[in-house]
């Protein structure tokens, strides 16, 4: 573990990682939430992590994802998550806490940031949630038999830096997603993107041409092309269950939306389909969108 300085000069005594990508991954105390701290990496504010509640989701697009998972099944009921993406396990602590005795899988391709957060951010005892290491679409491909068919989420949260990977935005890529899911199972997507949503256009119209059902939970100010930010999809094979959805979205600290039916098929007119052969990386935010000395994110 490495100590390094802060934006200021000053001494940093939060604890950082020189990663191997050479990225400075640190954690730092919310100083608005005792007991609760935020991972970050290459400046980019990755997780939020509230040990004493580990219910509490913080960043808005996360709140999002778990208003899906509360309503994938009935509430308390035991799931089989997977988690593309560990960063500092907040989805996988959020299901142990909320439906116990869940079975969960994380992958996550940075060994290294794997033992810093649970050295410093202990995952709880008796969870079920088993971490493999590698390259998020490598590793979902070589599910074992058993797994397939029976996974009733998909997260998808894989950034390098602040930017997804081409590799997990295709169709071939949701090919793969769509054969672990269960009947009823659905994917969320973590989908970063700025003025014009060229690529949640595009992100959504490759949903759609793998699955039936899809639904965007997005900040309506995004819509209105204003700022950076992120989109959350939803997709699944079977109607997403999701009558309670636009109004947990609403009500939340920063409200947001339902877009799906005819306003999705609208929002995503022209777009074309990511494939191998064209997929591309998420857009990159300009530095100043992350600040990690921020206003708090739920005020």
């Amino acid at each position: 573990m490495a100590r390094d300085r802060d934006r200021r000069g000053e001494q940093a005594a939060h604890p950082s990682l020189r990663l191997a990508d050479g990225l400075l991954a640190t954690i730092e105390e919310d100083r608005f939430r005792p007991g609760s701290h935020v991972l970050i990496v290459d400046g980019t504010p990755q997780s939020h992590v509230d040990l004493e509640d580990p219910s509490y989701l913080s960043f808005e697009y996360v709140r999002r994802i778990g208003h899906g998972l509360d309503l994938v099944a009935p509430e308390g009921e035991a799931i089989t998550a997977v988690h593309l993406g560990g960063g500092a396990f907040t989805l996988p602590r959020y299901v142990d806490a909320t439906r116990p005795g869940s079975r969960q899988q994380v992958v996550e391709i940075d060994s290294d940031l794997v033992g810093f957060v649970r050295e410093h951010l202990p995952l709880p005892r008796a969870a079920s949630i088993r971490v493999r290491h590698g390259d998020a679409r490598e590793v979902l491909e070589k599910f074992p038999p058993g797994l397939r068919g029976t996974v009733d989420v998909v997260v998808v949260d894989v950034f390098a830096g602040a930017r997804t990977p081409a590799h997990v935005t295709s169709a071939e890529f949701y090919q793969a997603v769509s054969g672990i899911l269960s009947p009823r199972g659905l994917v969320a997507v973590n989908i970063a993107d700025g003025a014009g949503l060229a690529f949640a256009r595009g992100q959504a119209a490759t949903l759609s041409h793998v699955f039936e059902h899809v639904a965007l939970v997005v900040d309506p100010q995004m819509l209105k092309a204003r700022r950076f930010g992120n989109v959350v999809a939803f997709a699944s094979a079977a109607p997403l269950p999701f009558e309670r959805m636009p109004r947990l979205v609403a009500s939340d600290p920063v409200p947001a939306k339902v877009v799906d039916g005819r306003e999705l098929r609208n929002f995503i007119a022209g777009a074309a389909v990511s494939t191998d052969q064209t997929s591309t990386r998420s857009p990159a935010p300009a530095r100043s969108i992350f600040q990690v000395d921020r206003k708090r994110v739920d005020d």
